[in-house]
């Protein structure tokens, strides 16, 4: 199938996930993930229709970015670990970064965007099978509630809800305790109703257990292989 084709069967599959548990499909937004893939393969899902695309790093984004120029729609998010380092590059680059994993990372993307006169679209990144081989913050860690209590003066970050990659299981059933945690964390937040933190997003759901993650209320899907086909790892 072309990657037109694989774009409408996520669609669909989106669709019928939704409906099992009487959500409006338009609530759920696909994230096409790009990494590893050329800008050839981005250039096809943009005229397909697909918009919204996620990026792994940072560097190899930059060797796409200027074939990607006249796609004047499409919208390039950062989901993968973010050294704070590279920080200003990430925010020169992407209209969003999805895996803000640390107070000291938050920090410097609201520098990066003070001194760039834009605000940044961000989420907070959740290790929520607490693996320690995967980035993002432990349920009982403190490093979020630190991010939540400086969120007042981040003036130019926009944190608008969290993000979590659940441990791998063969059985995409087998990540439901996963997404329903994030969840309950989401409106746990969001009842506080935080100056300067929206929690409108729940970015969770992959290829393998996207439709689990939109009956548990998933509102971006993240879909790299079955829209672009297997990862091209020597890139």
């Amino acid at each position: 199938m072309s990657i037109a084709e694989n774009i409408a069967a996520i669609r669909t599959r989106i669709a019928s996930a939704a409906a099992r548990v009487g959500r409006d499909p338009e609530a759920v937004s696909l994230m096409a993930v790009s990494k590893t893939h050329p800008a050839e393969s981005i250039r096809q899902a943009y005229e397909a229709g697909q918009r919204l695309f996620g990026e792994n790093r940072v560097q190899e984004f930059f060797g796409k970015h200027d074939a990607l120029g006249d796609l004047a729609r499409a919208r390039f998010h950062l989901i993968g670990h973010l050294q704070s380092n590279k920080a200003t590059r990430a925010v020169e680059l992407f209209s969003g970064i999805d895996s803000v994993d640390s107070l000291k990372l938050a920090e410097r993307l609201n520098a990066a965007g003070a001194q760039a006169g834009k605000t940044v679209a961000v989420l907070i990144e959740m290790n929520v099978g607490g693996e320690q081989a995967k980035s993002g913050i432990p349920l009982d860690s403190p490093e979020l509630g630190a991010i939540l209590t400086a969120a007042p003066r981040l003036t130019n970050l926009d944190i608008c809800g969290l993000m979590t990659v659940p441990p791998f299981t063969q059985d995409s059933e087998g990540a439901r305790p996963f997404f329903r945690a994030l969840r309950d964390l989401r409106h746990r937040i969001a009842a506080y109703d935080l100056p300067r933190v929206s929690m409108t997003e729940l970015s969770m759901g992959m290829s393998h257990d996207f439709e689990v993650a939109v009956e548990e209320g998933s509102t971006c899907v993240r879909i790299g292989t079955a829209i672009f086909g297997a990862r091209d790892h020597s890139a």
